[in-house]
């Protein structure tokens, strides 16, 4: 009987876990390597990562805002211009959007893949 509550409470956790993506994708849209390039020099283009991440490497044009810093410095963030965030891999970018859509920003896309897949240019304080 005690397997059927399992059960229960997995498919609880997976219909959430759906719910919730299905309901991002209205607000934060994921952009390829390719996408990303033809538009990020037009946006703002956030990083969300530590400032030791950002030092050992980001993306050209890229403004750190790690989201540890995120509700005190989102106001930084114009909500009428597009945004463009990137973390690691895309876990940070997706809390950091879900904060402005908070706020009130509409228009936000994030990296597919995060930094990690990232192999245009890069900048780098620590080189």
């Amino acid at each position: 009987m005690s397997w059927i509550y399992s059960l229960i409470i997995i498919v609880i956790f997976v219909g959430y876990s759906i719910g919730r993506m299905l309901y991002q994708r209205r607000y934060l849209k994921t952009l390829t390597q390719e996408e990303f390039i033809e538009g990020y020099r037009k946006v703002q283009l956030i990083d969300v990562r530590e400032p030791n991440e950002f030092d050992n490497g980001h993306i050209l044009g890229a403004r750190n805002v790690p989201l540890t810093q995120f509700k005190m410095r989102s106001q930084e963030i114009r909500k009428d211009k597009p945004v463009y965030l990137y973390c690691a891999n895309g876990t940070r970018s997706t809390r950091a959007a879900a904060l402005l859509k908070k706020q009130g920003c509409k228009d936000m896309y994030m990296l597919q893949g995060g930094f990690k897949k990232w192999t245009g240019k890069v900048k780098s304080k620590n080189a």
